[in-house]
C-alpha cells in the first residue's frame, strides 16, 4: 500500500452514521497533492477562519481598539521598557559583585596585615569590626574577607579575582552607556528579535489576510490534466484518459474503444483539459455549457451516460457539436469569435461574448433556415482562415474576415456552395502564419495530411478545389483536421467502437489529388465515425 500514492479525496457519508462525515482517500497510480490538500480545506478544519479583536489595554487602563501598527508600536515600547528593567537589574548584580572583588583584592594586596588583625580579634564579630575600621572596608567586604578560603591566596586563584574584576568593570560601564542611549536600546531589541527568529522560526503555518478566503469549489478538487470526450449518436457521453488508448503503428485494428448498444455508433470525439470549458451546440442552433470534469469518467470500453442527465436538450434534440475553451484562451477572449457552420453551407460569425454565460436551460446560438441543421462550431482569432471539407473531397479555404461578426440570433451568410448529393463533413480554423496541414480520413480507413500551402484562398461562397481522390477503395470522406505543430497523435474511433491511437508523423504527406494511406483496418461492415488529436 505504502508503495501507491495518493490521487484524489472523495467525501461520501458513513453508513454506519449518519451524521458523520469521513474523508475516503482513492489509492491509484497518479499523485495530486494540491487537490487532496484543497479537500482537507473543504472538508475538514485543517483551514479554519476566526476574527480577531483588536482589542488592547493602552497605559493599562484605557481599553482601546487599535489596528496593527498601533499593537505593534505598543510590543515595542514594551520590550523597552523590558530591556531597561533587565539592565538595570544586570547593572546593579554587577556593582555588587565589583564591589566584592575590589575588597577581594585589596585584602589580597594587605594579606599579613588582614591576618594579623583577624587573629588577634576574639571572635567573628571582633574580626569584623576590626577588618572595618582598620581597613575601611564595608560591611559587605568584610563579610566577604571572613569567608575567604585559604586557597585563594595562590597566585592562580590570586589572577582569577583580578581577570574578574575587570570584566565586571567592563561590563557596568557597557550597561550603563545602554542605559543612557535610547538608540542602542532599539538596536538591542532588533538584535534580540532577529535572534529568536533565527532560533525558533519557521514555516508560517498561518496567513493573515484582510479578507475573507476564497471558498474551496469542486474545480479545485479536480486535476488538471487531458481527458478525451466521447459522444455516441444516442446521446451517451463519458470522458477518458488517453492512457487508455495505447499507442500502435498506423494500418492496425486497433482496440475496442466503447461497449455501445445495438445500431449505435460514436459520433464525436475531442480532447479537452478538466476545467476546460464545453460549449455543446444542437441542430436546432442552441447553446449549453459544462465544465469537462462535469462528465463522468469511464473506462475505454464503458458506454457512458445519457447526455440527457447532464443538459437540458429538448424532445428529440440532439448534440452536433462540441467546442472546447481552453484556460489557456480566456486572456484572448475578447479577440476570440466563434465560427458557425451548417448542413446547408451557412456560415455565421459572432463574438464569444455572447456565449460567455450561458445558462443551465440554454441559449439560441443561430436561427436557421427550414430544413437545416447546426454541425460546427470552432473559435478563430483576428486574422485567422477558414477550411470546408467536404464528403465527395472538395474544400474551400477563405478569410474569417469575409464573414461579418452578427448578433447571438443572425441567421448568417453562405459560406460553399455545395454540388449535387454533397454535403459538408468537416470546418475548421486555420490558425494565421502557421505551418498547418489538412489530415483527410475516409470511411475505410485511409487518410493522408496535405500541405496547407496547396488549399489557395478563395472567397467564401464558390465550390472550393478537390481535396481527395475518393473511389470505391478509400469510400467517401468522413473528417479533416487541421494539424498544427502541437499536435503530436491522432486517436480514431469506429461506429462500431474500434479505436486506435497512432503518431501524426507516420501518416504520409500526399498531394491533394491522391487518396492516402491506411491508417486503420475495419472488420467489414465498420467505418470511421469520428477522429481527433492530441
Amino acid at each position: 500500500m505504502h508503495e501507491k500514492k495518493l490521487e484524489g479525496i472523495r467525501d461520501i457519508r458513513d453508513e454506519s452514521n449518519k451524521e458523520g462525515l469521513r474523508i475516503a482517500i482513492d489509492l491509484k497510480t497518479d499523485a495530486y497533492p494540491q487537490k487532496i490538500l484543497n479537500s482537507l480545506y473543504k472538508h475538514t478544519d485543517l483551514e479554519k477562519t476566526f476574527h480577531l479583536s483588536m482589542l488592547a489595554l493602552i497605559n493599562g487602563i484605557e481599553p482601546q481598539i487599535v489596528p496593527l501598527k498601533t499593537i505593534i508600536e505598543e510590543f515595542i515600547k514594551h520590550r523597552r521598557i523590558v530591556i531597561e528593567r533587565r539592565t538595570k537589574f544586570d547593572l546593579t548584580r554587577a556593582e555588587e559583585r565589583a564591589h566584592i572583588l575590589e575588597g577581594l583584592k585589596k585584602a589580597l594586596d594587605h594579606i599579613d596585615q588582614v591576618i594579623k588583625t583577624i587573629r588577634a580579634s576574639a571572635d567573628r564579630e571582633d574580626a569584623h569590626k576590626n577588618l572595618v575600621k582598620k581597613f575601611s572596608f564595608s560591611a559587605e567586604q568584610a563579610t566577604a574577607i571572613l569567608e575567604m578560603r585559604l586557597q585563594a591566596l595562590a597566585n592562580l586563584e590570586r589572577q582569577k579575582i583580578e581577570d574578574e574584576l575587570k570584566e565586571k568593570l567592563k561590563l557596568i560601564k557597557d550597561l550603563k552607556a545602554l542605559l543612557k542611549d535610547p538608540k542602542k536600546i532599539l538596536h538591542v531589541l532588533k538584535d534580540e528579535t532577529v535572534k529568536i527568529a533565527e532560533q525558533y522560526g519557521d514555516e508560517r503555518k498561518t496567513k493573515v489576510v484582510d479578507r475573507a478566503p476564497r471558498s474551496i469549489s469542486l474545480e479545485d478538487m479536480v486535476p488538471e490534466e487531458e481527458m478525451v470526450m466521447v459522444l455516441t449518436r444516442d446521446g451517451y457521453v463519458k470522458r477518458v484518459s488517453p492512457s487508455e488508448y495505447k499507442a500502435q503503428r498506423r494500418g492496425g485494428k486497433g482496440l475496442i474503444g466503447i461497449t455501445a448498444k445495438e445500431e449505435d455508433v460514436v459520433e464525436k470525439f475531442l480532447t479537452a483539459g478538466t476545467h476546460d470549458d464545453l460549449l455543446f451546440f444542437t441542430d436546432r442552433g442552441r447553446v449549453y455549457q459544462l465544465k469537462m470534469y462535469e462528465i463522468p469518467e469511464g473506462k475505454r470500453v464503458s458506454k457512458g451516460k445519457s447526455i440527457a442527465n447532464f443538459l437540458s436538450l429538448a424532445a428529440n434534440e440532439s448534440v452536433t457539436s462540441i467546442l472546447a475553451i481552453p484556460k489557456s484562451k480566456h486572456e484572448k477572449m475578447p479577440n476570440l469569435s466563434l465560427i458557425m457552420v451548417t448542413k446547408n453551407g451557412i456560415i455565421k460569425k459572432a463574438t464569444y461574448e455572447h456565449f460567455r454565460d450561458v445558462r443551465r436551460s440554454g441559449i439560441i446560438a443561430i436561427r436557421l433556415q427550414k430544413g437545416d441543421i447546426l454541425r460546427w462550431v470552432m473559435t478563430a482569432d483576428k486574422g485567422d482562415h477558414v477550411l470546408l471539407v467536404t464528403r465527395k473531397g472538395q474544400a474551400i479555404r477563405f478569410k474569417e474576415s469575409d464573414a461579418r461578426p452578427m448578433g447571438r440570433t443572425a441567421a448568417g451568410v453562405r459560406a460553399v456552395r455545395l454540388k449535387k448529393d454533397d454535403t459538408l463533413i468537416s470546418a475548421d480554423a486555420i490558425p494565421a502564419k502557421s505551418q498547418a496541414s489538412v489530415l483527410v480520413v475516409s470511411e475505410k480507413g485511409f487518410g493522408k495530411k496535405t500541405d496547407i500551402k496547396e488549399y489557395r484562398l478563395q472567397k467564401r461562397g464558390g465550390s472550393g478545389i478537390k481535396t481527395a481522390k475518393v473511389t470505391d477503395k478509400t469510400g467517401p470522406l468522413v473528417d479533416a483536421k487541421i494539424i498544427t505543430e502541437e499536435l503530436e497523435e491522432l486517436i480514431a474511433i469506429s461506429k462500431k467502437g474500434q479505436v486506435i491511437r497512432t503518431p501524426l508523423k507516420d501518416i504520409s504527406s500526399l498531394g491533394r489529388q491522391t487518396q492516402g494511406v491506411r491508417i486503420m483496418r475495419l472488420d467489414s461492415g465498420d467505418a470511421v465515425a469520428s477522429l481527433t488529436c492530441l
